[in-house]
């Protein structure tokens, strides 16, 4: 007789964005001539660099050719990208990688999820709430115990130290949802607790491309002491629009090692490596000479017009609403706005908007219990949509 997984039966039936999937789906049934502008998923709008398609075609010319035709690839990812990646995102910041210590991937949210894998079930889970649905969901699959460190206005969003001790800790800084960012004296904060409680923290940095003040970390790594107790994930979808193409990475330094149920000490660099090479072949040849390409001069031009249009778009948002009157957090060094509802019951409020506004924007609520009261909205529509999505929300406040 086979058997469900119990814990699949447990979790929330419907995961958030297919419950706004929903909603849209059924008020654009009840009114088809209706025209929706969505500030709500997270997924791009403008078209991948010309640098990254040039180097995508030519990765798909080299695959017409026996000469240069590229099967399967190795598991880690090529050298050509991890080499690309130490030098241009940690080098420079005074962080030493080996690339053994980088593993290509097919984007931050897979890893993330996969991560569990190689971690026990008995582990004590940490997350930072409002929280992204993944890192929750993924972890009640598994039968973990879920802590919610509560991230409000009063902490900045960024949570309080816990005075318990818990075994594995999610952080994601810039914030999705809240758009918040931690200082380095925050992270170091963070980093210290890690240390002495022996807890693995898992670091989700894939929005530090839009982190315009120069004294906040882009990397947990900036922290003496990280590479001891820190993974750290990186992705290239809002990066270099790579939503669509998937391609991301995750640092596992060398240094790290946590306890084993036995009671000895274990790497964790090729536990993951021999996980990697029995249950993933390799991001694409091709995705990953698209994102070699965003690190050439040409390609941090055109990537970073990209992010300075969506950090434009972020500011029109959040001045907008706070003219309003409302009460609006991130947005600065990050492409989330988070805004204080007018009344307390966020899904109550984006039906609200969906239906005399036409916006879709994402219920805090379906973040986590401390995300109650709030919507987020996101900066990656165009910016005539973003600014007639606003002038809507503006007129039926």
């Amino acid at each position: 007789m086979a058997y469900i997984n119990d814990n699949f039966t447990k979790i929330q039936h419907r995961y958030l964005f297919a419950e706004i999937a929903k909603r849209v789906a059924a008020y654009k049934e009840a009114n088809p001539a209706a025209k929706i502008i969505s500030l709500g998923i997270g997924d791009v709008t403008q078209p991948l660099a010309q640098v990254v398609t040039n180097a995508m075609h030519k990765a798909v010319d080299d695959c017409a050719s026996v000469s240069s035709f590229h099967g399967y690839g190795p598991e880690q990812g090529y050298d050509f990208l991890r080499e690309k990646i130490i030098a241009n995102d940690y080098a420079k910041r005074g962080i030493t990688l080996s690339t053994d210590e980088v593993f290509i991937s097919d984007g931050a949210k897979s890893d993330l999820g996969n991560i569990g894998d190689i971690l026990s079930v008995n582990n004590t889970i940490g997350v930072t709430d409002p929280v992204y649905p993944v890192y929750v969901d993924t972890n009640s699959m598994a039968g973990r115990q879920i802590r919610y460190i509560p991230c409000t206005a009063e902490n900045g969003f960024t949570g309080d130290i816990p005075s318990e001790k818990i075994d594995v800790m999610y952080l994601c800084f810039p914030n999705n949802p809240t758009g918040a960012v931690i200082t380095r004296q925050g992270l170091k904060q963070w980093v210290d607790y890690a240390l002495k409680n022996d807890t693995l923290i898992l670091y989700d940095s894939a929005y530090e491309a839009f982190i315009t003040d120069p004294a906040i970390p882009h990397s947990i790594y900036e922290i003496d002491g990280a590479k001891e107790c820190a993974i750290e994930f990186r992705s290239f979808s809002k990066t270099a629009g790579f939503t669509g193409i998937r391609c991301g990475y995750t640092v596992i330094p060398n240094e790290l090692n946590i306890q084993s149920e036995s009671g000895n000490r274990v790497a964790l660099n090729p536990v993951w490596n021999r996980r990697q090479c029995s249950k993933f072949n390799g991001a694409s040849y091709i995705s990953q000479r698209g994102a070699e390409s965003i690190f050439s001069p040409e390609g941090q031009q055109q990537i970073h017009s990209i992010i300075r249009y969506y950090l434009t778009n972020a500011g029109i948002i959040r001045q907008s609403l706070q003219k309003s009157g409302l009460t609006v957090f991130g947005g600065e060094n990050a492409p989330y706005i988070w805004v204080k509802t007018p009344e307390h019951d966020s899904w109550k409020f984006f039906d609200h908007l969906l239906h005399h506004a036409q916006v879709v924007v994402t219920p805090g609520a379906g973040f986590g219990p401390s995300g109650e009261g709030y919507i987020r909205i996101t900066a990656f529509g165009t910016k005539e949509s973003t600014k007639e999505a606003i002038e809507r929300i503006e007129g039926c406040l």
